[in-house]
């Protein structure tokens, strides 16, 4: 599951080109002495229900809704215009005008738009209570006005607070309301919905699917080696183990991801991730594999997802024609939610200076293919070159994940964006499915030994090689 800092999590592809920014200019100008374009001061996003204070060298986040405001992360100006935040580097860029701005995320994919206020609101000026009516009241906020998917989920949320808040009072205990908070979101079966307490958290998957797991990924990999890969040459592992290449029979490769994160362990910067992939990639992309590959499998029936900006760079291997992946927008009215920022293209570019397969690509999912091994699917919808998705349905969340602080210190995760395609059509609650069904890691399919979607993959791509 995709969980990262609150602002770096939905912002975009870290622009780490350093924007030339001038020196601190006051709070209220949007323009140094010299006249450029500045940074410094406060400014509020489209949408995320978030104020920045980026005065004097520091980056501070408050989050905010009708009734709270909390102080989120906190940061010192690591170089112009660029805050390293919990690992991940954000970018601050000035423009177009003195009063806007953008936001960039080195692990994501979009940007957020910033515009300049001239104070910070006045419940972001003073202490707020830390007792249960007052959690209760910040927490059911957060949904009301950034969650935008209550009305394809059949959710009254006006409802619900009217059934749980009767239950909450000033002497309410600390598990209790952690419990009542779960109830109110599990009929919502949405994997990035997070109630989060110190080290215990609790979420839902879609029903009929399974949740990515280690003990999952060790079993489905194990019985993929033993039985599809049997008669497989030249199998490597790469990335900590999280991803696995090998040659088939007939000029058809496998390449599996069980994540687009974790590739190295000891960094966990996006830099390292993204040197890792790279490697790779590079191993697996050679010059001579390319030109007698006929055939690629990408295995992601079990992907617990990571960077989207991960899967976009892969999807630049898979192309020679730059194309768009998805469009992004998030929600932008705390009242509508309907209403919702412009959508950004994200766009694939071909990968240069390296060898790209572009060749028939059976791409397999399941329940248990989440978050941006969602995403990364659904760049390959519009893929230059033939594509065949075959399984079953991805799990349905597509979303970066905002963190919503709460004044007792839980914590609530919830997504605010929607993925999509060309035609506006989402996948968020639905997953994304397959143009051809078939059972995925069933019991009774590891009982009987048998991978239906592994070898129909393997027919299907020995059509499309003609």
């Amino acid at each position: 599951m995709r969980i990262a800092a609150t602002t770096a999590t939905a912002a975009a592809v870290a622009l780490t080109l350093a924007a030339g920014v001038a020196p601190d200019a006051s709070a209220a100008g949007g323009a140094s002495a010299s006249g450029a374009a500045t940074i410094d001061g406060l400014w509020r996003m489209d949408g995320y229900g978030t104020v920045l204070d980026l005065r004097r060298g520091a980056y501070q986040e408050y989050q905010t809704t009708a009734v709270s405001c909390l102080k989120g992360d906190s940061a010192q100006r690591t170089g112009p215009g660029t805050y390293t935040v919990d690992g991940v580097v954000l970018t601050v860029r000035p423009g177009p005008g003195p009063d806007r701005a953008t936001l960039g995320a080195d692990e994501s994919v979009s940007h957020r738009a910033l515009r300049r206020i001239p104070a910070l609101p006045d419940a972001c000026t003073r202490p707020m209570p830390k007792d249960p009516l007052t959690a209760f009241d910040a927490f059911w906020q957060s949904f009301e006005e950034n969650y935008p998917f209550f009305a394809a989920k059949g959710v009254d949320w006006h409802a619900v607070r009217d059934r749980y808040r009767p239950l909450v009072h000033t002497g309410t205990p600390r598990d209790e309301l952690y419990d009542l908070f779960n109830r109110m979101v599990e009929p919502l079966y949405d994997a990035h919905v997070v109630v989060q307490d110190g080290d215990r958290f609790k979420g839902q998957v879609r029903p009929g699917t399974t949740a990515p797991s280690e003990e999952l990924d060790t079993r489905v990999k194990n019985f993929v080696v033993e039985r599809d890969l049997a008669d497989a040459t030249h199998r490597q592992d790469f990335a900590s183990g999280r991803i696995t290449y090998a040659d088939l029979p007939g000029g058809r490769g496998y390449l599996r991801l069980s994540a687009f994160s974790g590739y190295d362990t000891t960094d966990r910067s996006y830099a390292a991730q993204l040197a890792e992939l790279d490697r790779a990639l590079n191993s697996v992309f050679t010059s001579a594999r390319v030109q007698r590959l006929h055939g690629l499998i990408i295995d992601l029936r079990v992907n617990g997802g990571g960077s989207d900006a991960l899967g976009i760079h892969l999807a630049g291997r898979l192309t020679d024609m730059p194309y768009v992946a998805y469009a992004k927008r998030a929600r932008n009215d705390p009242a509508d939610p309907t209403r919702h920022t412009r959508p950004e293209p994200i766009r694939v570019t071909p990968a240069a200076h390296t060898s790209r397969y572009t060749g028939p690509v059976a791409i397999l999912t399941g329940g248990s293919t989440v978050s941006a091994g969602e995403t990364f699917t659904q760049a390959l919808i519009d893929r230059p070159g033939r594509t065949v998705r075959i399984g079953q349905p991805t799990q349905g969340v597509f979303s970066d994940v905002m963190s919503r602080d709460l004044p007792n210190g839980m914590t609530a995760w919830l997504p605010n964006e929607e993925f999509l395609t060309r035609t506006g059509r989402t996948f968020d609650g639905t997953g994304i499915p397959p143009h051809l069904t078939e059972p995925v890691f069933t019991e009774e399919e590891f009982a009987e030994h048998r991978d239906s979607a592994f070898d129909r993959a393997v027919r299907v791509l020995s059509r499309l090689e003609g």
